[in-house]
């Protein structure tokens, strides 16, 4: 999942140690003073402010927010255009296949010749990351053997962070199942391929997960799917919400033999919302409503 290269954060060189400008004596003099401020400083803080300040720096997060689709909001959308995330995908991010349409936002994928590849496909992501809280898209997918409709969290290198990633991933060519899945790291854990009653392509479906610090659940339809706690298996890392879809020509064992679906494949999404741990629900549908967040 290729991070938009503007939008990449500078925080870490920012942050970079550089030599202190009175030299090596002055700097540790300096040093060993901060320390012994700090540590009079912790020493004088009782135990339950500390503990409370712990955990509001548990994990930054921009604001909740619902987006409907009413109109495009580019303050809060990037739209990839003109890369493909590697070799495994066979086209490239197209930013005319993303369309708003009364209250709907479609992705789409078609035969159409880009650099080196032979299609064109379509993925957004926001710009800002988000933490802790409660991650929901209304959607329907199409069909096609070879194709990827997507809905999950990411971040990575790209954006000078460890690989983390949440994800529902709809393979089209079996509607009836979406696969649901988090990277740790950079590697695969709790893969999962649940069942969505009456076929992603035939309605509007309900996707969403509740990330904690301490577990991550996966919804479809109001439905729990799947749980986790084990601590090695959760993201720890701020992401940025994306949608996409896609098709490849290699990954045939997971996304089935590509054939070219003749036609434009879209993917239609109603309403995507973010609800931070402890804030109001913000629709009467939303997860945020019914489920509770804290264990």
């Amino acid at each position: 999942m290729n991070a938009d290269p503007n939008n990449t954060t500078t925080a870490a060189a920012c942050g970079m140690s550089r030599a202190h400008p009175n030299g090596p004596r002055s700097f540790w003099l300096s040093l060993a003073s901060a320390l012994l401020a700090v540590t009079a400083a912790v020493l004088a803080v009782p135990h339950s402010a500390y503990a409370e300040d712990a955990h509001a720096q548990d994990m930054q997060s921009a604001p909740s927010f619902v987006d409907n689709f009413s109109n495009f909001d580019r303050s809060r959308w990037y739209v990839s255009d003109g890369w493909s995330n590697g070799n495994h995908q066979n086209c490239i991010w197209s930013k005319d296949l993303v369309r708003l349409s009364d209250g709907v936002l479609s992705l789409g994928f078609e035969k159409r010749k880009l650099k080196d590849r032979e299609f064109a496909c379509a993925e957004l992501q926001t710009k800002q990351r988000y933490g802790y809280g409660v991650y929901e898209a209304r959607m329907k997918t199409d069909t096609g053997s070879g194709l990827n409709a997507a809905f999950f969290t990411y971040i990575g290198p790209q954006d000078k962070k460890p690989w983390d990633e949440i994800d529902f991933e709809v393979l089209t060519k079996d509607p009836s199942k979406v696969q649901v899945n988090s990277y740790i790291q950079g590697k695969p854990k709790n893969g999962k391929l649940v069942d969505v009653e009456g076929g992603a392509d035939k309605g509007f479906n309900d996707y969403g997960f509740v990330w904690e610090k301490d577990r991550l659940r996966w919804y479809v339809n109001g439905k729990l799917v799947n749980e986790v706690t084990n601590p090695d298996e959760l993201p720890t890392n701020p992401q940025k919400i994306f949608f996409s879809l896609w098709g490849s020509d290699k990954l045939t064992n997971w996304m089935g033999a590509f054939a070219d679906p003749g036609r434009k494949v879209t993917m239609q999404v109603k309403r995507v919302a973010f609800t931070a741990l402890g804030q109001p629900c913000q629709f009467p549908e939303s997860l945020a409503c019914t489920i509770t967040n804290s264990n």
